[in-house]
């Protein structure tokens, strides 16, 4: 077990290099192949966790479980990633991350293999919910990483940047993983995305590298001279790892924000968990139309995403409540154009997918995590996106075993044709989005710490 933590522990701080031009040479080169390992990396590796979502009406029509049976599943993997993203955040803030986030992302692959082999309930079950725990390695990493090689002032546009990974796993997943789905079965919903990303957790561990002051660089505050209100302990010392922790668990704002992020997550994974079923069943798509439409969703997500983090740096000081109240009613907004809007208008539906996508993951990128790290000390970065993650994704989950139960008691079965009514699913669902707004804009005035 000792070898175990000096293996993922964070390394020594070696001597300060005084060279700045050799300083400003190696941050260049490191922080571009952090953004890529953390952005595309994570987005390949999010792909292990979304197969489920391809893979429900195959498994339904063929009868190996039922929607509510799925939605138990489903439920495993959230609350499984909610642990984990709660103690893996706590532990990121100590760990190497190079060696923390590639055995994670090698660990969901093994488990992604492993599904398909069994149609017990009981083993997928456990297996999703394993698959949780290890996806929930990614966030924390990603977020330790931003604010240990990006300042206060650019992170909102680097954070976006990364916040692409969830759009691109997911454009993924909706389109390749069901193309995949469609030629070979239902089994390559989870067998391909997990032979990808064992390569992905070796490109990983070759490019990521673990906090500047290993390799004799300045931390990026003093780099960069950009430092945010200094938080100290009652000694007027700075406050060490573990105390930065326990500070963000006395905030408020941290749990109205907690509360915010787990609302706008209900929403999020009600459209990536059901939304094909829906499009499928309500609107007579096809699997490979219904994942295309997921697919705009989350190209425009990847957009999304960019253009949050440059707007609130650029446009509004890097404060993030006044973009967080237009996405919100851009997201509403889209929502019921989905479920609302005429059936027979292919156009429409895209374009408000494209919108929901684009609004949704601005959201994303600050509730679930961006404006945690600006509010909270720089050195509880991952156990506050864990605080925060462990909401969402309880909530997540909580959602996944609600949408199950109503859309199961919403089916009819009249001469062996299934019949579904999602009536009051998607009023569940939307309404989830306009609390998690609401919760959001009453943040206006909170602030950035150091």
């Amino acid at each position: 077990m000792t070898s175990l933590i000096r293996f993922f522990a964070t390394g020594e701080d070696k001597p300060q290099i005084q060279d700045k031009e050799k300083i400003n040479r190696m941050y260049a080169r490191h922080r571009v192949a952090i953004m890529l390992c953390i952005s595309i990396g994570y987005g390949f590796s999010y792909t292990c966790r979304l197969g489920l979502s391809v893979v429900k009406k195959p498994l339904i029509d063929t009868g190996i479980f039922s929607a509510e049976q799925l939605g138990v599943i489903g439920s495993a993997l959230l609350y499984g990633y909610a642990v984990g993203k709660l103690v893996n955040g706590f532990l990121a803030d100590h760990a190497n991350i190079r060696r923390f986030l590639s055995f994670g992302v090698l660990m969901s692959a093994l488990v992604n293999l492993a599904m398909g082999r069994s149609e017990h309930l009981w083993m997928w079950a456990v297996l999703w919910g394993i698959n949780g725990w290890f996806q929930g390695f990614g966030a924390p990493s990603g977020v330790v990483s931003l604010s240990n090689w990006f300042s206060n002032r650019e992170r909102g546009r680097y954070y976006g940047i990364w916040s692409t990974g969830h759009s691109i796993g997911e454009g993924l997943t909706f389109v390749g993983s069901a193309a995949l789905v469609s030629l070979f079965g239902w089994q390559f919903g989870f067998w391909g995305p997990g032979m990808v990303c064992i390569i992905v957790a070796i490109v990983m561990f070759i490019f990521m590298r673990d906090r500047p002051q290993t390799l004799g660089l300045p931390s990026v505050a003093d780099w960069k001279n950009d430092h945010g209100i200094a938080i100290s302990d009652t000694e007027g010392k700075p406050l060490k790892t573990a105390q930065a922790q326990k500070l963000i668990l006395k905030m408020p704002a941290i749990w109205v924000l907690a509360l915010a992020s787990a609302m706008m997550y209900m929403t999020r994974y009600a459209i990536n968990g059901w939304g094909i079923l829906y499009l499928q069943e309500a609107r007579g798509f096809s699997l490979v139309k219904a994942g295309s439409m997921l697919g705009i969703s989350t190209t425009a997500g990847i957009a999304g995403a960019v253009a949050y983090g440059f707007i609130s740096d650029k446009l509004f000081g890097a404060r993030r409540p006044p973009v967080n109240l237009i996405c919100g009613v851009l997201e509403i907004s889209s929502l019921l154009i989905i479920f609302f809007g005429p059936a027979d208008q292919l156009w429409l539906t895209s374009i408000a997918f494209a919108f929901y996508g684009f609004s949704l993951n601005g959201l994303v990128a600050a509730l679930g995590g961006l404006f945690a790290v600006d509010i909270a000390p720089k050195k509880a970065a991952g156990a506050a996106m864990g605080f925060i993650g462990i909401f969402s994704y309880v909530a997540a989950a909580t959602q996944e075993r609600i949408s199950g139960w109503l859309i199961e008691k919403g089916t009819t079965i009249v001469d062996s044709v299934r019949t579904y009514d999602f009536s009051i699913p998607v009023l569940f669902w939307v309404g989830s989005s306009v609390l998690s707004i609401i919760l959001a804009t009453s943040l206006w005035r909170a602030r950035v710490r150091d």
